[in-house]
């Protein structure tokens, strides 16, 4: 298919002065040109520093933009190759190498986790499944014991501590987001049920990254060098204050309150650097991820097109895009959330996709990742300024919008 090259600059309305403008480079598929300018109106009109979206429609590449500045000084350029911490975006792809797991006939989702880590059966556990875990309804948000990160080196006493833990409620009775904890609880499934007792990290690299050539990594690889890195910029007061109007009274309370579920989980593992490099090398299947957009639209157009291209069977594919059912609000965040096998869903508080079977995972600051089969569209959108939105960020919606507005108009015309 014929691209359209794109090299253009966008003054940054909000830039320092002397600063240097905002570069946007990459290309788009004819048809798919407003994504290009909404893009390019995060950085005049929405303050975005750094950022890349990008899109596989029926398993073609039809937008790949990058553009403004890896750093908050502004003094390097966003570049083709740049990697950014995705947060909670890393969930979906856990939960992918889960579900390859399960079409190989390594994990059942509805067998207890105990079948596959009997330790696990501690302190009322023992009835807990794996479905239950990767929908945060077995009440394992928390730990009862410090888990600082330089322990997390050692999976086996992470097991340990994993095992030990009582759940703060009776599980299946109720759900809530298990922010950190579900990556360790997927990160030793997965050690058990696959035959090499690979990590999360190391499967992914091999059957994911590796045959599909993805830019992504689980856990950030001691060879890759600090200038392909993204530098954050963190949340402030001030910008916290101005987002109040469109965050839930709800999630306010809980982010606030130090002892909240939410607030302590967001403290797993404790002794984490904003922005370290030695926090970004540890394995957290939840949110240690880092990558490039195009890699991970990569990985989820193979979800998007039924999932064969990663050895996922129609029966699993099912498993993974059926419907999510009743969806009650969510004890730790407060609002209604909707999770099935470690993907976020849709649902009627929460739209994205084209229909009820898309999935993905949002991260933290307002990146977004997802598969919607029925367009048959892998997407993702990636920054290094955080925002405060749980989703739909005022920066990534307009350009998932503008990509939906593109296929609707492709449609149109092949009528």
């Amino acid at each position: 298919m014929q691209r359209t090259a794109i090299d253009t600059h966008a003054r940054k309305r909000s830039a320092r002065a002397g600063a240097a403008p905002a570069r946007v480079s990459g290309t788009v598929a004819p048809g798919f040109e407003e994504v290009r300018a909404e893009f390019e109106r995060n950085f005049t009109e929405r303050g975005e520093i750094g950022a890349a979206v990008a899109a596989y429609f029926r398993g073609e590449k039809v937008v790949d933009l990058w553009g403004g500045h890896r750093t908050p000084e502004r003094d390097a350029p966003w570049n083709e190759d740049t990697l950014v911490n995705v947060a909670s975006c890393t969930k979906g792809f856990s939960a992918m190498t889960l579900a390859m797991a399960n079409a190989r006939g390594w994990l059942d989702y509805e067998a207890p986790v105990a079948r596959y880590w009997p330790e696990f059966a501690q302190n009322g556990k023992q009835s807990i499944t794996v479905r239950q875990i990767l929908a945060h309804e077995a009440g394992l948000v928390l730990l009862d014991e410090d888990l600082p990160i330089a322990r997390m080196s050692d999976l086996d006493d992470v097991a340990r501590v994993l095992a030990r833990q009582k759940p703060s409620w009776e599980p299946g009775t109720r759900h809530g987001y298990h922010a950190i904890t579900i990556g360790m609880y997927m990160q030793e499934i997965m050690r058990r049920v696959d035959p090499a007792h690979r990590t999360i990290a190391q499967f992914f690299h091999d059957e994911v990254a590796v045959p599909l050539n993805v830019d992504f990594h689980i856990v950030l690889p001691h060879e890759i060098p600090d200038e392909r890195i993204a530098k954050q910029v963190p949340l402030s007061p001030a910008g916290a204050l101005a987002a109040l109007r469109n965050t839930p009274p709800d999630v306010i309370k809980k982010i606030l309150w130090p002892w909240s579920m939410l607030r302590r989980s967001l403290m797993i593992p404790s002794g984490q650097k904003f922005n370290d490099r030695a926090t970004r090398e540890v394995e957290l299947p939840a949110g240690s991820g880092i990558g490039t957009a195009r890699g991970m639209a990569r990985a989820y157009s193979a979800l998007a097109e039924g999932g064969a291209e990663l050895g996922i069977t129609k029966e699993t594919f099912a498993r993974l895009t059926e419907p999510v059912g009743r969806v009650t609000d969510d004890v730790v965040l407060g609002v209604p959330s909707h999770f099935s096998l470690g993907f976020l869903r849709p649902g009627p508080d929460l739209d994205f996709g084209s229909s009820e079977r898309a999935l993905g995972a949002p991260g933290a600051g307002g990146s977004f990742a997802f598969a919607d089969p029925d367009a048959r569209l892998g997407y993702a959108y990636v920054m290094n300024k955080l925002g405060y939105h749980l989703i739909n960020d005022p920066r990534e919606k307009p350009l998932r919008d503008a990509i939906y507005r593109a296929l609707i108009r492709r449609a149109a015309r092949a009528s």
